[in-house]
């Protein structure tokens, strides 16, 4: 459909709770559709979730499956509508990047294994479970729907926060 802007932080929007969605109507398929000509356009990222867009519900696409880290553990293009995670476990500190922060990285834990339900494009509900980098990458992005940036999680912003390098 298209490639949208991503908006950057301070942007308010970023800091706002996106709103569940009650169907997955023509108007969602559009949305999750502009998340992923996002993502591809963007030839590095592994997620973008709907408020990075402008759009407040709860709609987030993941896929690592074109990353080291994710190439050998993934469940390839995932597009979750109203994801939850309904259990969690393990932790895992990784170097976590944004499109919405682009001139830094950071240190931030997460869970290293997780069981998600969401409603797929098709309206049918489903559960999977992911672990590793793919785990760490819906994290993100599900913290984008409630408001969250990964600076929000990093332990110290004096020691675990870092400029990107050519910035």
């Amino acid at each position: 459909m298209a490639v949208r802007s991503i908006l950057l932080y301070p942007d308010p929007i970023l800091k706002q709770v996106a709103e569940p969605i009650t169907a997955v109507d023509e108007t969602v398929v559009s949305v999750i559709q502009d998340l992923v000509d996002t993502m591809v356009d963007s030839g590095h990222s592994v997620g973008v979730a709907a408020p990075q867009i402008g759009v407040l519900r709860r709609v987030l696409v993941v896929d690592v499956s074109k990353s080291k880290l994710g190439k050998d553990n993934n469940h390839g293009l995932l597009k979750m509508v109203n994801p939850e995670i309904i259990e969690k476990s393990g932790s895992k500190m990784m170097r976590e990047g944004c499109m919405s922060v682009p001139d830094y990285t950071g240190n931030v834990t997460r869970a290293e294994y997780i069981v998600i339900e969401f409603t797929d494009r098709n309206g049918q509900l489903r559960v999977i479970e992911a672990s590793g980098f793919e785990a760490v990458a819906i994290q993100h992005e599900l913290d984008h729907l409630d408001g969250l940036l990964f600076l929000d999680r990093v332990s110290s912003l004096k020691t675990d926060l870092y400029r990107r390098k050519g910035k």
